[in-house]
């Protein structure tokens, strides 16, 4: 579960290596953030020279969370981090590359660009 203030690893190679969550999309007082949501984020650590820059707010899409992910054949997934990708307002990844694993909801929420990036799909 992602709440505002909560700082999040970058999973792919835009530039950025940390966010900090500042809104959720969504309906206007929603709390949390699962996987698969988008949130609006400003860049606490950035890679040198690379377009993004430290302080600018960007769309990030969750693609692990630390808090476990129940399925309906009832198995459960759980990530040591908490991790998003930098995509641009189409929704489209803003890096070339997806690290780590990430779960293969997120197909079927129309992030079919970043499955498709990602080495391992769980």
């Amino acid at each position: 579960m992602i709440q505002p203030q909560t700082y999040l690893n970058v999973a792919d190679n835009s530039g950025a290596q940390k966010l900090m969550c500042i809104r959720i999309i969504g309906a206007s007082n929603r709390c949390y953030a699962h996987i698969g949501d988008v949130i609006v984020d400003v860049i606490k650590e950035v890679i040198p020279n690379t377009p993004l820059e430290r302080s600018e707010v960007i769309r990030a899409v969750i693609v692990r969370t630390c808090k476990e992910l129940k399925r309906k054949n009832g198995t459960i997934i759980r990530y040591d981090d908490n991790a998003a990708v930098v995509i641009d307002q189409e929704g489209n990844p803003k890096g070339t590359r997806v690290f780590g694993a990430i779960p293969r909801e997120l197909g079927q929420l129309n992030f079919t660009k970043i499955v498709s990036l990602a080495p391992e799909v769980l």
